[in-house]
């Protein structure tokens, strides 16, 4: 009974500290993204110690991440985050019941951390950067030494504290509640204010006219989308597209002040684009199928869009670029985003004759800012970590002997042609498909080389043809139906591809990393 009761005193007594500590992590939150809005939204403290935490992350925590969280990475990232100063902020706050000062300081050294993360961003602002995190944590460390001291007894204090040290629980309440109502009102401005500043940017985007392209995509072929119940749509709607990045903060640029720069090695002629440069000129229109090499086999991140955009070839030509196959000195492109990110491209396959494009207009619209407005990069062919681009302000010609991008310093590969691969999309794993016949049916792709066949095992039995769709082009996926007669019970369900070159998809299987996943897919159902 005495343990029970030491620790109900225990408990009570922590328990105001453990409040004060919270309302003083609150505060410092609400403060820094008060003044991150009014100096850059992506300086708020979460932001840049989250973008550190990233950066820092082995690839294959990454891509654990991105297989078991997919789309939400970033939010459980960001939760956890805001947990962990939200354990620490207890911590301290129980500390300060008896040492203000070190609660207090606790606080500050916290506000450093962020400090320091946010100089050390590849997009950083500078020392105003600095600011949401400082001045959050010194207004965070003041309200938990002033509340310490209305949560503390003469009795539990110390030192020169003592003195000031009163308790007065009504006086605690009175304080803790002002606290929190200040704490929401600058958390509501800053929010208010950070979507006044995007406000410009999405009426830049709202005022884009598309012009109509000089080289228009071919209209679909008639059948390219199957009839079959539970097959992916070819053209994937925008606001259905994979996202894989690492921006905590979406950017949001506005098109009448974007610039594009293009110099570097080899580049005698260099050159700065406006949003309004672009648009004038020439664009082609391109069905194209892109992929993420984070996308497991069988996994959700592919997706097919009409792109609509600038031959990049013709850019960087007008510079005076020419690829290594005709004596140019630079062998990578290097693409930076606003936010910091560095994708490297082979610049040998940027200008061999595909369609690799500064992308504009996405299935008909300006590109949603989820997906790099007002312009992104686009190589097909390859995975998106290397041809990509989102959010692109800067190109770079380099060579990969001289430059590591953000990903190849992480261990990925600097080449990284897309594989061959082939995904069942109905029936699903473990269905319970009824009938005597049942449709199996999905997507295969291998971008730049089109797909010549598509093979369907039942268990171990032979390969037998699958039905392909008509093929939009060698950019884009292809759909493929096969007619099985089930027999009842158990069986697993395996695809392969064979693509244009005539190689047939692996059977061994790997893991994303360092180049993309390979192996074949299967599902196990139940048949009636």
């Amino acid at each position: 009974m005495r343990s029970v009761s030491t620790f109900r005193t225990t408990l009570s007594r922590g328990a105001p500290g453990a409040v004060a500590g919270l309302l003083a992590g609150f505060t410092a939150l609400a403060v820094a993204e008060l003044v991150a809005s009014l100096v850059r939204p992506q300086a708020g403290p979460v932001t840049v110690v989250g973008g550190a935490a990233i950066d820092r992350t082995p690839a294959a925590l990454k891509d654990y991440a991105i297989r078991t969280f997919g789309e939400n990475d970033k939010i459980v990232l960001q939760l956890g985050i805001l947990a962990t100063l939200a354990l620490l902020a207890v911590v301290l706050g129980i500390v300060s019941l008896r040492h203000r000062r070190s609660g207090a300081a606790g606080v500050m050294v916290f506000g450093a951390v962020g400090a320091a993360a946010a100089l050390t961003r590849p997009d950083s602002g500078g020392a105003a950067d600095v600011l949401p995190s400082l001045v959050g944590a010194l207004t965070g460390a003041a309200v938990l030494y002033l509340l310490a001291g209305r949560c503390s007894s003469p009795a539990s204090a110390s030192g020169t504290d003592r003195a000031d040290a009163s308790w007065s629980r009504r006086g605690f309440l009175v304080a803790a509640s002002a606290t929190a109502v200040a704490a929401t009102g600058a958390g509501a401005l800053g929010r208010m204010l950070t979507g006044r500043s995007g406000k410009g940017a999405a009426a830049s985007r709202a005022a884009v006219l598309l012009p109509a392209p000089a080289s228009p995509a071919p209209p679909l072929p008639a059948g390219a989308q199957l009839k079959v119940a539970g097959i992916s749509s070819f053209t994937t709607p925008n606001k259905d597209f994979y996202r894989v990045d690492t921006a905590l903060v979406v950017p949001t640029v506005d098109a009448a002040t974007w610039r594009l720069r293009i110099h570097g090695k080899g580049v005698p002629r260099p050159r700065t684009y406006t949003f309004q440069d672009l648009v004038e000129r020439p664009l082609i229109e391109r069905d194209i199928t892109l992929t993420c090499v984070s996308n497991e086999v069988g996994g959700p991140y592919i997706g097919h869009a009409r792109w609509l955009g600038v031959r990049l070839a013709d850019l960087l030509r007008e510079c005076g670029v020419k690829p290594p196959s005709d004596g140019g000195a630079a062998d990578q492109l290097v693409a930076r985003s606003v936010d910091g990110m560095t994708l490297g491209s082979p610049v040998e396959d940027v200008m061999d004759g595909r369609d690799a494009m500064l992308a504009v207009g996405m299935n008909g619209e300006p590109l949603p800012f989820d997906h790099g407005f007002p312009v992104r990069m686009l190589v097909p062919g390859l995975y998106g970590y290397v041809s990509a681009c989102k959010w692109i302000e800067d190109i770079e010609l380099t060579t990969f002997d001289a430059y590591d991008p953000y990903w190849v310093k992480r261990k990925w590969a600097r080449k990284a042609p897309i594989k061959t691969q082939a995904r069942i999309d109905t029936p699903k794993p473990f269905a319970r498909p009824a009938g005597p016949v049942v449709t199996v049916a999905g997507v295969a792709w291998a971008q730049h080389r089109g797909i010549d066949r598509v093979e369907v095992r039942i268990d171990d039995g032979p390969w037998q043809d699958a039905d392909l769709a008509p093929q939009a082009g060698l950019d884009t996926w292809r759909q493929w139906s096969f007619p099985w007669k089930t027999t009842p019970g158990g069986h697993n369900l395996t695809v392969r591809a064979t693509d244009g070159t005539g190689q047939v998809q692996t059977e061994e299987r790997a893991r994303t990393i360092p180049d993309g996943a390979s192996g074949w897919h299967s599902v196990f159902v139940t048949a009636g």
